[in-house]
């Protein structure tokens, strides 16, 4: 196996709170146990694109409060093909790059699973989404402080909900996982959370007008998850077309959700999953997510991390159905 002497490290996808705090992670580490580090700017097009610098120490001072990413970040189409790969590829061996530390999501760790499979890579991936929905991992850097924001927003919505008597239908980002929908509305006091884990024969909207507002309330907030066909404003047609005499909004909190100084533990769990890339490379890991689990680090196969299939606590479910009474 080639000894690492080069690690470049870069940010893919959509930003999320504590990136930086990794990016400082790795860099130092990697430094203290004399690696070289290199910055790739702009996600894989900057790799491919060779927007690459040298980072020192110091060149992550006073990062680690800061929302967001400092290498920037994108979704990169070329490479997704073969030959934007192979680009790739030329540039790192240009760089001398040795190993590539990835800070992404789902589909940024799945370009990095490709890759190494592609050109032997060793590539090392941290799980860097808001959405929490990676596999092998209990938390994900960026869910807490999003999770949190929601929730100040969602406090604040209420005593607009309280005073018209309306219905506020709450849209929050998560895709196909309803892990900031279903947690959110537990921490927030909302009356129901309409979530891809929870969709049964069942109609959600009618479960939610029968156990909570029809009955005693005259105020609700529902908290969804987003999706293009069934989002926060397909449900309030509903309502305004079945239950008329019902006052309806919709409040979409979009990409406020991602912004923002990460909180104390996405600070804490990015820095130690950032420190234990460098101890993944210098153990002979390859192609693996640091994550973790049970408040240990772990590594958790590409194959594996990207699995689109990471379970909810359905008692999560079942304690807000009690609470919306």
């Amino acid at each position: 196996m080639r000894r690492i002497n080069c690690i470049g490290i870069l940010t893919s996808g959509g930003d999320s709170p504590g990136m930086n705090a990794a990016i400082r992670a790795v860099t130092r580490t990697a430094i203290s146990k004399g690696f070289k580090v290199k910055g790739i700017y702009r996600g894989y097009d900057g790799l491919i694109n060779d927007e690459i610098k040298e980072f020192t120490s110091e060149s992550v001072s006073n990062i680690v409060a800061r929302g967001g990413t400092i290498l920037k970040s994108a979704r990169s189409k070329e490479f997704m093909t073969p030959e934007g790969r192979e680009k790739a590829y030329a540039t790192m061996q240009k760089e001398g790059i040795d190993a590539l530390v990835v800070i992404g999501g789902n589909g940024s760790l799945t370009g990095a699973h490709n890759f190494a499979r592609e050109h032997n890579v060793p590539c090392i991936g941290l799980p860097g989404t808001i959405d929490n929905d990676l596999y092998g991992t209990d938390l994900t850097i960026g869910y807490d402080t999003t999770l949190n924001t929601i929730v100040e927003c969602v406090d604040k919505i209420r005593d607009t909900a309280n005073s018209h008597e309306r219905i506020f239908f709450v849209e929050v980002m998560g895709r196909d996982a309803g892990f900031l929908a279903q947690n959110s509305a537990i921490a927030s006091g909302a009356e129901a959370a309409i979530i891809p884990e929870d969709s049964t024969d069942a109609d959600q909207l009618e479960h939610f007008i029968g156990r909570g507002i029809r009955k005693s309330k005259n105020s609700s907030i529902v908290i969804v998850s987003e999706s293009p066909k069934c989002g926060a404003m397909f449900y309030a047609e509903r309502v305004k077309k079945e239950y008329p005499q019902y006052d309806v909004r919709v409040s979409i909190l979009g990409h406020l959700q991602r912004g923002g100084s990460p909180t104390a533990r996405d600070r804490i769990l990015a820095t130690r999953l950032g420190a234990g890339v460098i101890d993944a490379l210098m153990d002979g890991q390859r192609n693996v997510m640091i994550g973790i689990r049970n408040d240990e680090v772990i590594y958790v196969p590409f194959a594996d991390a990207i699995r689109s299939d990471k379970p909810m606590n359905k008692n999560l479910i079942k304690v807000l159905d009690q609470l919306s009474i």
